[in-house]
């Protein structure tokens, strides 16, 4: 169809975005960009993520559209709402290739740019409600066979009252249970590195929820670290560091490793001894968290917590209980988003660093120097 011809149609159910004003970007990355807006009739503040188009040399991209059909059918209090689909009129001036853009709720903040301010101190109580409501997320958006395949401190969003809402389904599809005549064939070139799991390091592609139980412990162990725990730069450095935390690969420890495919062909570190629970204590100063988070950092996806019984974890129902975010953040006037703040840094000097850790750093210095530890 002559563009053109295109530029003088109408369509009545996607409004134009101009009815919202744009007030600041608060994101950015390969999907496109993020900014607060607010509707110029009603004053609602909202979140307007554009749509990434000039890669496309036709249609609409698939991933958008998928991400679009599992928003529309998610509906929970944990989970990102999206309110509506705007569009700006293609012309000549953007070559007749209009932008689209999902319209989100607002949320003030998210994980990473709240641990990235050392002003924003969690409570043991707090750290456990930014859990519990997680935790919730993930069973509902699995319960409905969905997979997030993002899981990242930046993705995890909160309010200012303490209502925590999962989001960027960018990457996330639904899963079927495998059967016995055929296995799943995903993708394995999801989730973001820091935060991926070894099953997905190694190239399996018939995978389902646990993979996003494993960012939901490096999650957990970071609300005491205030940085991703393992930072690789590659998927063999990112493996080296899993099993210099988890312990060492192997059919010992996990049934089966061996017929994924890359394990023969990535360099396995032999001879390690799991050490989370070791390495941790010095910043997770709560028996039941260094547990929790040692259950959900299982090599063996087969082992890991599923969402349900990471919930019934005694980490949630021994004193002191979850404890509602609000007053804390009240005290917070800026929002706080990951593009927003400076790069998250390991502990920085001058007492940020618990006082065991410093006593251990000379100790480790001279037989671990190879290891490149983030906490």
């Amino acid at each position: 169809m002559d563009p053109q011809i295109m530029d003088g149609l109408d369509f009545p159910f996607c409004d134009e975005v101009v009815k919202y004003e744009k007030l600041a970007k608060i994101g950015q990355g390969t999907f496109g960009e993020v900014f607060k807006a607010k509707h110029r009739k009603n004053k609602q503040i909202v979140a307007l993520k554009k749509v990434l188009m000039e890669n496309e040399k036709e249609g609409f991209p698939i991933t958008a559209l998928r991400e679009i059909r599992i928003l529309q059918l998610l509906k929970h209090e944990n989970v990102v709402n999206l309110n509506e689909i705007c569009r700006t009129k293609a012309n000549q001036f953007n070559r007749y290739k209009g932008s689209i853009y999902l319209v989100f709720e607002f949320c003030e903040h998210d994980l990473a740019g709240l641990l990235s301010n050392h002003n924003v101190k969690f409570s043991l109580g707090e750290i456990k409600e930014v859990m519990r409501q997680l935790l919730n997320a993930l069973y509902y958006i699995h319960c409905n066979k969905v997979l997030h395949r993002d899981m990242k401190a930046a993705n995890i969003l909160i309010t200012k009252n303490g209502v925590l809402k999962l989001a960027d389904f960018g990457l996330a599809r639904a899963f079927s249970i495998s059967k016995a005549s055929g296995s799943n064939r995903y993708t394995n070139r999801v989730v973001t590195l820091w935060y991926r799991p070894p099953e997905l390091l190694l190239g399996e592609r018939n995978y389902g929820p646990l993979i996003d139980l494993w960012g939901a412990g490096c999650i957990l162990a970071e609300m005491w670290t205030r940085s991703p725990i393992m930072q690789g730069n590659t998927e063999q450095h990112q493996l080296t560091l899993i099993t210099h935390l988890c312990g060492s690969i192997s059919t010992e420890v996990w049934p089966d490793v061996d017929k994924l495919e890359l394990y023969s062909k990535l360099e396995l570190p032999k001879g390690q001894k799991r050490k989370v629970k070791e390495r941790l204590k010095a910043y997770v100063r709560d028996q039941y968290a260094l547990d929790l988070i040692d259950k959900l950092l299982s090599l063996d996806p087969a082992q890991r917590l599923d969402s349900d019984a990471a919930l019934n974890h005694d980490f949630f129902w021994m004193d002191p209980m979850p404890s509602s975010l609000a007053k804390m953040l009240s005290t917070h006037n800026m929002s706080m988003f990951e593009y927003l703040a400076p790069p998250r840094r390991r502990y920085q000097q001058g007492g940020a660093q618990p006082p065991a850790q410093q006593q251990q750093q000379r100790a480790v210095a001279s037989n671990d120097a190879a290891f490149d530890r983030v906490f």
